[in-house]
């Protein structure tokens, strides 16, 4: 509650916000490094993104393995298509 007496309606997390702060997997110097390899320059945006990819391969290749009866993600679970 404010000292006035009315209370402030708290503001709710957007998913896609929630999505893009998603634990950090990537190691951002090595990250960066491997895509300086390939003569490309790296946007402040790029790993975020990159790391959202790998939640979700993580995730895709989770339920994979799940459908098949597994706990154990294996390499064939990382295969699209």
């Amino acid at each position: 509650m404010h000292s006035d007496g009315s209370q402030r309606l708290r503001r709710q997390r957007s998913p896609v916000k929630e999505e893009l702060m998603a634990e950090m997997l990537l190691v951002g110097s090595k990250t960066k490094e491997a895509l300086k390899a390939h003569n490309c320059n790296v946007g402040g945006d790029a790993l975020p993104a990159l790391n959202m990819v790998v939640h979700w391969y993580i995730e895709q290749a989770a339920k994979r393995a799940a459908a098949n009866g597994r706990k154990t993600v294996r390499a064939h679970d990382f295969m699209l298509g």
